[in-house]
């Protein structure tokens, strides 16, 4: 791992943030809104904001300014969902299903908590139900992950036998990975090692998997300039005991990057505009937090560092 790898990821993730910071109000869910009417996909961005700001508050890598704008959003965050009450009624309102919980999770792992909303989702994961809801795989293990920050064991044997049938659990020919997959695959790293928290999480023969993969794929994605789906990678990369850290990706990734802090997707051309570039760019930027913290996080413990990237 070299400087200038450190470098580029603090500087990403810093701009990144600040960018989310100066936007906060784009996050902001409809006021007085019904339970059952609240948008998913906005829901959705106020929960990935959350985990950018927990894993910065979490890592403790950022300067002055970004630890303070990591708490004021995560704050922000929090009193959108009326401090736990919204989630505690969505999850009344529909007992079956798992996202309440799971965007819980993601604040109670930074000290945020709801006892009403504690107590239910025990009991929810406690249910017979638990054990067939319909999500494929890699959902399914985000629901363990998210009772796990919330702090519910696996029930015995769970982890392992989601992770078996996930796209990465069958280590398949890694020529036949597609932008559907490789989504797969990177959250399956992520809540199996809670980004990059407990890399011991992933099993040796994924671990080996990716190490020989993953830069293939990384080179891939580069090339086409996925820069969400490419951040994504650069996480799984640092999620892994002998972290890979691909200073040459991280060189283009980092000129992805608009002047304000935006990453875009990759996709679409974004607006000029900020408020007009967050629908789609909003995700990319999230990203470039976690994989800009989580970078310097594993660079700066000291643990050696996987083949070259």
């Amino acid at each position: 791992m070299d400087a200038t790898t450190v470098r580029l990821a603090h500087r990403v993730g810093d701009g990144a943030l600040a960018w989310l910071g100066r936007l906060r109000s784009c996050f902001a869910l409809p006021a007085d809104a019904p339970v059952h009417e609240i948008p998913g996909d906005e829901l959705k961005a106020l929960s990935e904001l959350a985990l950018a700001t927990g894993t910065v508050l979490r890592a403790a890598v950022a300067g002055p300014d970004g630890s303070r704008t990591a708490k004021e959003l995560m704050d922000f965050a929090w009193r959108e969902l009326r401090e736990g009450d919204l989630l505690y009624a969505m999850q009344r309102h529909g007992p079956g299903a798992t996202h309440p919980r799971e965007v819980y999770a993601q604040f109670a792992a930074a000290g945020y908590r709801h006892p009403r909303l504690d107590a239910l989702a025990a009991h929810l994961a406690s249910l017979a139900s638990e054990r067939v809801v319909e999500h494929v795989p890699n959902r399914r293990l985000a629901v363990l992950a998210a009772h796990r920050r919330i702090g519910i064991p696996d029930p015995p044997g769970a982890a392992a036998e989601l992770t078996a049938r996930t796209w990465l659990g069958g280590t398949p020919e890694p020529w036949m990975l597609d932008v559907y997959s490789a989504y797969g695959v990177t959250h399956t790293v992520f809540h199996l090692t809670d980004w990059g928290a407990d890399p011991s999480g992933l099993p040796g023969p994924l671990r080996e998997y990716l190490e020989r993969w993953l830069p293939v794929w990384v080179e891939v994605f580069a090339e086409t300039r996925s820069w969400d789906l490419l951040g994504e990678l650069l996480v799984v990369g640092v999620c892994l005991e002998r972290p890979l850290f691909f200073p040459e990706a991280w060189e283009r990734y980092a000129a992805a990057q608009r002047a304000d802090g935006m990453m875009p997707n990759g996709v679409s051309r974004p607006p000029d505009d900020p408020r007009r570039a967050f629908l789609n760019h909003h995700h990319p930027t999230i990203v470039a937090v976690v994989a800009g913290t989580v970078t310097v996080q594993r660079a700066l413990d000291g643990v050696p560092a996987g083949a070259p990237g």
